[in-house]
């Protein structure tokens, strides 16, 4: 999930903007993950490959 889109519950404001410490906090937190830097559609297109590749692999050992 993306934080541009969530609202904070401490001040209203969405979080990207960083306006008191609960959405800097948050922002903080969500930029450690390991895959921060991808966006949705990137995520869901590598899971999208790395199904086929299984389903390549499954049909090549039977």
């Amino acid at each position: 999930m993306t934080y541009d889109r969530l609202v904070c519950a401490n001040c209203a404001a969405p979080v990207a903007e960083g306006r008191c410490r609960v959405c800097r906090a948050s922002r903080e937190r969500m930029d450690q993950g390991p895959f921060a830097g991808l966006n949705p559609a990137m995520l869901v297109a590598l899971m999208v490959a790395l199904v086929a590749a299984l389903a390549l692999l499954a049909h090549q050992a039977a």
